[in-house]
């Protein structure tokens, strides 16, 4: 009988964190792999840390979106919004310094240190409608579509400044990011058509 090779699980997490991009402990955990594999990993130069119970293959390039896919492994039914959707999608020139999360209104607010994060809540249609899930490095995020982004923006300018939704508008149409009417949908849902709906005229 053939010795089966002593990397075994070695290879196995290598595989997983190519397939995945970046991999969790408790990725290891699932598959009954021991947490001292990875740190023999990053040791031995294979395996780097790139956040907090997260790691990477040492030569894969550095994501831009590195805090959007952290957030997304510590909050998985988050979705991403406001800020840090306006700069994922290009819109404004807003560089937020946070990672900008809706959760369930119901839900408990997550303890997170890192990356840092703000919470805001929603329910219903206002959570669920205008999201999109999109694949970095290995790994689903969900964020909102940048009609949903905007409107967003109006309902929660109290939260980020009327200016920075202003902006968000204005940068949505020049940019061609959408059409108008998609716009009216999310602000309906929003409840937010009154407020937008001057500002979009004067922009349009």
């Amino acid at each position: 009988m053939a010795r089966k090779p002593a990397n075994t699980t070695t290879a196995r997490v290598l595989a997983l964190a190519r397939r995945q991009g970046v991999i969790r402990l408790r990725d290891l955990a699932a598959r009954g792999i021991h947490p001292e594999h990875i740190r023999r990993l990053c040791d031995r130069g294979l395996m780097t840390k790139v956040g907090r119970g997260l790691y990477a293959l040492a030569d894969r390039e550095p994501s831009e979106h590195l805090d959007l896919i952290e957030a997304a492994q510590r909050v998985p039914h988050g979705v991403v919004c406001l800020l840090s959707a306006l700069h994922f999608h290009g819109i404004g020139t807003q560089m937020p310094r946070e990672v900008w999360m809706l959760i369930d209104r119901r839900a408990h607010k997550p303890r997170v240190d890192d990356p840092p994060m703000r919470f805001l809540r929603a329910s219903g249609a206002a959570l669920t409608e205008g999201v999109q899930r999109h694949t970095l490095d290995g790994v689903k995020v969900a964020i909102t579509v940048p009609a949903k982004t905007v409107a967003d923006c109006f309902k929660y300018r109290n939260k980020i400044g009327l200016d920075v939704a202003l902006e968000a508008v204005r940068d949505y149409w020049r940019g061609r990011h959408g059409t108008v009417d998609t716009l009216v949908k999310f602000a309906r849902i929003d409840r937010v058509e009154r407020v937008m709906r001057p500002y979009l005229e004067a922009t349009i």
